[in-house]
């Protein structure tokens, strides 16, 4: 087995370089350049399919998903480079205790479909902000919340994807497939078979990880040694890197707001065609859920064994030297097997495929952030904004945002002691609970008012907020250094910060609101899971004459106006004013701009008062309905088999 594992390390001659084999094959290149052609070809064809230059169709995909696209879409947009990239290196570095995440969104994206969705289908939202908007009232929750957002975005999204993908290609090919994720499995599983014969399977592996020490390593300290719970999810609960009681309470926090309020998951539900559909989508997310286990966390464990003086380095000059990283090299664990176990042509194809997950999850998050920017901050600012407006600004905002986040990716590298996976969630337990809070008790308290809402979510953003610059000031020391951090950041574990975070807000939200006036009728109807099946009622509130354009909403209620012209814009006297500047003549290169923002040059006789309905019915065919139902019974209880085997 010794000769096995000799066979795949790095050439001799240069052991503490990372990537001996950076430069492509030919076949590999092949690879890159057929699969990139197949994309083009796709992306030419969904092109002429959808309706892009409508607000609809950029946004909501037209609204006619079956369960599958959906369900791929949803692990698509939730996996991206940061996970293969993160979720290995922490395999690596601790072992399998982020595994905990990825069990604990499998509850969550089933309570998605089965709790959340209906009471987005009911009060026919197409954000969160929007929501908010209506079941509170006023604009300060809204904005606020699509200001966070953005930010949350910038910070554990779209920068981290950005890191995590030029770690691995290493200023590769962008590719762009949700079908990847097909060719990612099937290739995946033939490199973690390839891995795990070259450890001797899982008793090799258990063996062989705790004896995985870099060479260059110092003799005295724990720096560089493996965590003897390595193959445990439920820890210590004090001294621990991801504490029992945090796991079970602190995680499910912001768990449930990504998964159940963030708009980029959200958004790919309501793009369904029903709620069945949608139910189908979350069941096929949740139980891909359990793959990242075998593809991403033991595959880095097995990295560590086969390649312990790159992955493994303990010495921060020595470190440096490897990937560039004085606070450790765990990062390059995922790519480190894939480029050195693969052969010519599966290599170029895994790579392919590996950065067509890193597009996939940033278009995803850059739709999301578009909408959120046009619809609920660019739309107040100009409520009588046109159609071809919102379009262009929420292409031109994706760029802005690009910008933004590779100014923030020096922060991602240093944070965490190198581990990325761990950065993501810290940064989530800061900002997160306090927005998951809001909603739960909007979506479940028809009490919960806007004073109490506000009150609650400014307290606990505060709160989040000094925390996260207390992070950033006193950064994690290193192994060889002494830590000097002050008590709140050193002592307290950024799960049991969430639980805290958590707790404060449902208090103030609760004191605030019971003390206060209730909200009205308007904004609990339709709006709460308890009033999600009230009658439609308030349409005579907008008359269908009313000269405002900015004003039709699907259910009559007076909050709605300001949003709910996102996917219809029946603006007929604004079209009438805007249809003569588009009669003359304009130049290709203009032509090709306005076709890139996905504004087609279309004369504007047709009418743009035809109405179609902005989301699906909350209706389900019985068998398919109890079908659904016993399959979730089924996940829920796969689900709880596995924390109790691998806890």
């Amino acid at each position: 087995m010794e000769s096995g594992v000799a066979s795949v390390s790095p050439p001799p001659s240069d052991p503490l370089e990372a990537f001996p084999q950076q430069n492509l094959e030919p076949g590999d290149i092949a690879v890159l350049v057929l699969y990139f052609l197949f994309v083009l070809a796709v992306g030419f064809w969904s092109t002429v399919k959808t309706k892009r230059d409508t607000v609809k169709g950029y946004f909501l995909a037209g609204g006619d998903m079956v369960w599958w696209p959906v369900g791929a879409s949803l692990f698509a947009s939730n996996i991206g480079s940061g996970h293969f990239i993160g979720l290995a290196g922490s395999g690596a570095s601790v072992g399998i205790s982020v595994t905990a995440y990825e069990f604990n969104g499998l509850f969550s994206v089933l309570m998605l479909s089965w709790i959340f969705l209906p009471i987005y289908i009911a009060g026919q939202v197409t954000t969160m902000p929007e929501y908010l908007r209506k079941r509170f009232g006023g604009n300060r929750i809204s904005i606020t919340l699509a200001v966070l957002y953005l930010f949350i975005y910038i910070f554990t999204k779209i920068s981290v994807d950005m890191y995590a993908g030029a770690i691995f290609i290493q200023q590769s090919l962008h590719l762009d497939l949700y079908l990847a994720i097909v060719g990612l499995l099937a290739i995946t599983a033939l490199y973690t078979v390839a891995g795990f014969a070259a450890v001797g399977g899982m008793e090799g592996l258990q063996e062989k990880y705790f004896l995985a020490l870099a060479s260059n390593r110092s003799g005295n300290g724990s720096c560089g040694l493996p965590r003897e719970d390595a193959f445990h999810i439920f820890r210590d609960p004090v001294t621990s890197d991801l504490p029992w009681p945090g796991i079970l309470f602190g995680m499910s926090v912001p768990s449930l707001w990504y998964w159940c309020t963030d708009q980029v998951i959200v958004q790919r539900s309501l793009a369904a065609k029903n709620l069945s559909h949608a139910k189908g989508g979350s069941l096929m997310a949740a139980y891909m859920k359990v793959l990242p286990l075998f593809i991403m966390v033991f595959p880095g464990m097995v990295s560590r064994v086969l390649f312990p003086d790159q992955v493994a380095c303990a010495h921060p000059e020595i470190c440096q030297q490897v990937c560039g990283n004085p606070s450790g090299c765990s990062d390059i664990a995922y790519p480190k097997l894939v480029l050195e176990l693969l052969p010519i042509g599966l290599r170029g194809l895994m790579m392919a495929v590996m950065v067509a997950a890193l597009m996939s999850s940033l278009t995803s998050i850059f739709n999301s952030a578009s909408t959120i920017f046009t619809m609920d901050l660019w739309n107040h600012i100009r409520p009588r904004a046109s159609e071809r407006e919102l379009m262009i600004v929420g292409r031109v905002f994706v760029i802005l945002l690009v910008l933004i986040s590779i100014l923030w990716i020096p922060v991602v590298q240093a944070s965490q002691g190198g581990q990325l996976f761990i950065y993501i969630q810290a940064i989530s337990s800061y900002l997160q609970p306090p927005v998951a809070v809001v909603f739960i008790l909007g979506c479940f308290w028809k009490r919960a008012n806007e004073k109490g809402a506000f009150s609650g979510l400014i307290l606990g953003l505060l709160l989040g907020l000094i925390r996260l610059v207390l992070d950033f000031i006193y950064v994690q020391p290193r192994c060889d250094q002494p830590d000097e951090r002050p008590a709140v950041v050193k002592h307290i574990h950024y799960l049991y910060f969430s639980m805290i975070l958590s707790s404060a807000t449902l208090i103030t939200m609760s004191a605030v609101s019971w003390f206060t006036e209730p909200p009205s009728k308007e904004m609990v109807s339709r709006l709460t899971w308890f009033t999600r099946h009230d009658p439609v009622v308030q349409k005579e509130q907008v008359p269908p004459a009313t000269p405002q354009p900015p004003t039709l909403s699907q259910n009559g209620t007076p909050e709605a106006t300001s949003t709910s012209i996102q996917l219809e814009i029946v603006q007929e006297n604004m079209s009438k004013t805007h249809s003569c500047d588009v009669t003359p003549k304009q130049s290709k290169v203009v032509k090709a701009i306005l076709w890139l923002c996905g504004v087609e040059n279309k004369d504007k006789e047709e009418p743009v008062g035809r109405v179609e309905p902005i989301i699906m019915s909350l209706e389900e065919n019985h068998v398919v309905k109890t079908l659904l139902d016993i399959n979730c019974i089924v996940c829920i209880t796969c689900a709880i088999f596995l924390w109790g085997y691998f806890a």
